[in-house]
């Protein structure tokens, strides 16, 4: 085997294998960027349960300012149906409020996590492809080494008579 043949079977080889590293390579970094993408689903989830948290906290406390603010001017906020309804309106604009917060976080996490699935795939078949260059490479470095290769030995003539 001639030494032209020997490297043109390990170039075949090395770029056959590197193919394969690059795909390895590139799904290890989508596999990075989904879980990047999922902590910031989980730090959106945070936000979303803080601003719940905190619409929770203003209510109660203009709850409290408005009860006292009543009973200052002599009006009991258990007896008088306008405060009573006033009241009420506070509480259902607080539930809304909460509540729409609440589906705009799922949204986003929702969002989040599709894309991270997303990539996650992305990089599984930029991986596959960049297998299947590989094996291609090879068949078709073999193929061209099989049809330039130099004979090992004499093609044998046969006599005719």
């Amino acid at each position: 085997m001639s030494w032209l043949a020997i490297a043109q079977l390990g170039l075949t080889a090395f770029s056959a294998i590197n193919q394969m590293n690059v795909g390895d390579e590139e799904k290890t970094t989508a596999d990075l960027n989904a879980y990047n993408l999922e902590t910031d689903k989980r730090r959106g989830d945070i936000e979303a349960r803080q601003r719940h948290n905190d619409r929770l906290d203003a209510y109660r406390s203009n709850l409290s300012t408005n009860v006292a603010a009543f009973y200052a001017m002599g009006r009991d906020a258990s007896s008088d149906k306008s405060v009573q309804a006033f009241l009420e309106r506070n509480r259902e604009t607080a539930t809304r409020d909460t509540a729409r917060s609440d589906f705009m976080g799922a949204a986003e996490g929702m969002k989040i996590m599709q894309a991270a699935r997303s990539t996650r795939q992305e990089g599984r078949a930029r991986r596959s492809a960049a297998y299947v260059n590989a094996f291609t490479s090879l068949g078709s470095g073999l193929t061209s080494y099989y049809k330039t290769r130099v004979p090992t030995t004499a093609p044998k003539i046969t006599k005719t008579t």
